[in-house]
């Protein structure tokens, strides 16, 4: 027997086939595109502050920006999915329009137009009159229905075997067994595709592309995937770059180590392929070497000369260019300067992890300051001006306000020291530095929306617990609320005693532990150098200032408890005075004792709005816990007083005045402070009293 095949040209079932494949591919794509809203998708839905200030080189900063948002919306993928639901809803689209044909199955009774049940008197009888008005010699093509003379003789043909097999034994056996009067048939084939794509010349490339999709097409897709996530590290960045700047760190580093170190990256090599390189190194080298306001030391320009490899040391003098807003006078030059910004600033953020893990505190703050300084377009120490981040302010009228201002201090002058001095006073600084009285009013109201986090409380505690005992799981508490700086002190509301505690949910009460606070994001950092949108961060972490280690890895906060901002219905922000919570969570030390910590409260995107202070750790004795178990525990009422006669009429328990208190209920077991090692540095190997709360008020410390 022949096979056969029947092709699906009237597009009954390739849809499915087509939709089943493309489903296959959209839809776990689509899920990675809305699993996760990219930065910009996100930065969107942000509020924003409110500036009119646009730096000298906006269009070269807004056409780099959009290059950004352009990589940040993964353009590439979104486009596959548009396509393959485009796909997908034509398919469904045909599977809807397309009329069904279902296959007729040969049956003699609907031929005959008798029924099964039929006797082989009533099928002779049928027959014969079905012969009378159906066979060829009787009947003749009716025009009207189209009919021609060979459609009436197989139909004839049909009767007949209609006929046969269900009177002739042998015909009749074919038909049970095959179906069919006249025996077995010929294999047919379905295939879900047109006839046009699959047979004839067509078939040798269908069969190729079969082929290159699950073969090569398959390898190269899994090697893909499957070198793309051995590629990267957890923070997005090339594992050659981590591998570099592990090599570089050092256990004390400034911000010019830093820069050096972030410059070994091997991103870099994509910005500066090609020629870009060596185009133009030798004037930017002149510019940024030659330049006094730019903020290198002498060992930072000694390490830029002393690379050899062409895009490090062009990386690194672009770096030193865009902190130093150094007008390079070339058009190339400035969008290479803003291009490289983003990734310094990713590559950064990746140093600052690799920072943590080594635990040294001077190289920590280093690389969250070059964070700030990269944030802002700001110099590193010691030209580190937090004035620069006012609109108009330049190193030139910066200088000269911190020299006309009468202070002691070594440090430059800050954004809410600037704005604390009177009205009159401002006015008068910006005068003799050049600037306009709108100039001053520019910067004074973006200053009066930045985000500085004012530290009204901290302390320590143990959920559910009154003391701290070693090896316990302590909670570091911040109470703190957003004054943005130059804010006068009559709009601040005074605080309430409920703000500065942090109640434990009822023990039992499970909703209330297992709730989620709802969180609140900030606006979007006020950055008009940096060529991409980025949201604040704050980090928290506790030192130890006699080994300059840190003792407790920092927590970061992107997002409140309470909504610090709103509109002030003139297109900026203003603050709501909320007392936000931020809770940081790590094991007490195994050992009962005083430790002392400094706390760093950092924001990664201002310079200058860093906060550190002295917090005190009391840990005390296993054995003070118990003794609030004795001092919680109620008897049961004797038998010979009013309430315990009281008791005996309901059926409660009472005591005859010898019965002995139950037996504590069992503690944690705390490990001998002889048998462990501690990372922590004691004040005291003694017990220390105390009668207070869990919480250890440190407001005294840091006043």
């Amino acid at each position: 027997m022949s096979n056969s095949y029947n092709y699906d040209d009237q597009a009954q079932f390739y849809p499915f086939f087509i939709l089943t494949l493309t489903s296959i591919i959209t839809l776990p794509l689509t899920y990675t595109i809305l699993r996760k809203p990219s930065d910009a998708a996100a930065a969107s839905k942000v509020p924003r502050i409110e500036s009119s200030f646009v730096p000298q080189d906006a269009d070269i900063i807004d056409a780099q920006r959009a290059k950004q948002k352009r990589k940040e919306l993964r353009l590439k993928r979104m486009l596959i999915a548009a396509t393959g639901w485009a796909v997908m809803l034509y398919m469904v689209y045909l599977m809807v329009v397309t009329a069904r044909h279902a296959p007729k199955i040969w049956n003699p009774y609907d031929i005959l137009d008798i029924g099964m049940s039929a006797s082989e008197k009533q099928i002779n009888s049928r027959y014969r009159k079905l012969s009378v008005t159906m066979h060829p010699d009787k009947r003749s093509p009716d025009p009207a229905k189209n009919e021609t003379l060979e459609e009436i003789n197989d139909h004839w043909v049909e009767i007949v075997k209609a006929y046969k097999s269900l009177t002739d034994e042998e015909v009749r056996k074919n038909y049970i067994e095959f179906g069919n009067p006249d025996g077995k048939q010929s294999t047919s084939f379905g295939i879900a595709l047109p006839e046009w794509l699959v047979a004839n010349a067509s078939g040798p490339y269908v069969l190729l592309f079969y082929f290159l999709l699950l073969g090569p097409g398959l390898i190269l897709l899994v090697g893909k995937w499957w070198y793309g996530m051995q590629k990267f590290t957890r923070e997005k960045i090339l594992v050659t770059s981590a591998g570099n700047m592990f090599r570089e760190h050092k256990e004390r580093m400034d911000g010019g180590d830093v820069v050096n170190a972030i410059s070994s990256a091997a991103e870099y090599q994509e910005i500066l392929a090609g020629g870009k390189a060596d185009a133009g190194l030798g004037k930017l080298e002149g510019k940024v070497l030659g330049e006094e306001d730019v903020g290198m030391l002498a060992k930072d320009k000694k390490m830029l000369e002393e690379h050899d490899d062409a895009v490090r040391r062009k990386t690194l003098a672009l770096v030193w260019a865009y902190l130093s807003r150094v007008d390079l006078g070339d058009k190339t030059l400035e969008a290479e300067k803003y291009e490289v910004a983003p990734t310094a600033l990713r590559m950064t953020e990746a140093f600052t992890s690799i920072s943590i893990a080594h635990m040294t505190t001077p190289t920590v703050l280093a690389s969250f300051h070059l964070a700030q300084s990269l944030t802002q377009a700001i110099p590193t120490a010691p030209r580190r001006m937090p004035l620069l981040q006012l609109p108009h302010f330049t190193a030139a009228n910066t200088k000269t306000v911190e020299e006309t201002t009468s202070t002691q201090s070594k440090e430059h002058l800050t954004i809410q020291a600037f704005m604390s001095l009177p009205p009159e006073q401002r006015r008068a600084l910006a005068t003799a530095a050049g600037l306009t009285s709108t100039h001053l009013s520019t910067a004074e109201r973006l200053a009066r929306q930045l985000p500085l986090l004012r530290i009204e409380k901290t302390f320590f505690k143990v959920q559910g617990e009154r003391y701290i005992i070693p090896s316990s799981l302590v909670q570091f508490v911040v109470k703190a609320r957003v004054i943005p700086p130059g804010t006068p002190k009559a709009d601040i509301p005074a605080l309430k005693d409920s703000d500065l505690t942090d109640p434990d949910p009822a023990e039992g009460d499970l909703k209330a532990q297992k709730e989620e606070i709802e969180q609140h994001a900030l606006p979007l950092v006020h950055a008009p150098y940096l060529p991409r949108d980025k949201s604040p961060k704050w980090h928290v972490f506790l030192a130890d200032t006699r080994q300059n280690r840190v003792a407790v890895p920092p927590f970061t906060f992107s997002t409140f408890d309470k909504k610090a901002f709103e509109d002030d219905g003139k297109g900026g922000v203003k603050p709501t005075f909320e007392v936000v919570t931020l809770k940081m969570q790590f094991q007490a030390p195994p050992q009962q004792g005083e430790y002392k910590f400094q706390m760093h409260l950092i924001c990664d995107s201002y310079v200058g709005f860093d906060e550190q202070r002295e917090v005190v750790l009391n840990v005390e004795d296993a054995s003070r816990a118990e003794e609030v178990d004795d001092d919680d525990y109620i008897s049961e009422p004797d038998e010979d007083t009013i309430a315990g006669q009281m008791a005996a009429l309901k059926g409660q328990p009472t005591s005859d005045g010898a019965t002995q208190p139950p037996p504590r209920r069992p503690r944690r077991q705390v490990k001998p402070a002889d048998d462990e090692e501690s990372d922590y540095e004691s004040g005291t190997d003694e017990d220390v009293d105390s009668d207070s709360e869990t919480d250890t008020d440190t407001d005294s410390d840091g006043e």
